[in-house]
């Protein structure tokens, strides 16, 4: 982390506050603005600001969505080009990756729970988006649910 940050320095001469969230983000991969706020212990989202401006404006991190949810994370590319080494996450998974993860872990385990699947797939992928997953590949016949609530069990359609 320490090396990636001086490399970062080196290249757009950050201002310590710059750096400081410049780690916090490569460190989490990704955050919202309220965990940002929170982390860094500002009193509002307008404190934000200063902190990602010319961040976002030298496009080295990626902002996704509005207000409190915008979602903040260190550009890949940048990450790549100064050989910053992390692990891999399913974070932030493409929606589509995730639905074709969730069909193959059933297929192979039928019967199973949501609880059961998101321990398989990845802790790390919130909950709420693994149920919407799982209730689009429900609407569109993918999937089949036997039971309600805690005896639900997902099984592939034939």
């Amino acid at each position: 982390m320490i090396d990636f940050l001086a490399k970062a320095d080196e290249t757009f001469h950050l201002q310590q506050r710059e750096r400081i969230a410049l780690g916090l983000l490569a460190q989490h991969d990704s955050l919202t603005a309220r965990e940002l706020i929170a982390l860094l212990e500002l009193g509002s989202p307008d404190a934000l600001r200063p902190w990602l401006a010319r961040l976002l404006d030298w496009e080295i991190v990626k902002s996704a969505g509005r207000t409190q949810a915008t979602r903040y994370v260190v550009d890949p590319r940048l990450l790549r080009n100064l050989d910053f080494a992390a692990t891999t996450t399913l974070k932030r998974i493409e929606p589509h990756r995730l639905l074709a993860l969730i069909l193959e872990d059933v297929a192979r385990y039928p019967g199973s729970s949501i609880s059961q699947i998101h321990q398989r797939v990845g802790t790390e992928i919130p909950r709420s988006q693994m149920r919407r997953a799982l209730d689009q590949l429900l609407k569109k016949g993918s999937l089949q649910l036997t039971g309600v609530r805690s005896t639900a069990r997902y099984t592939v359609s034939v």
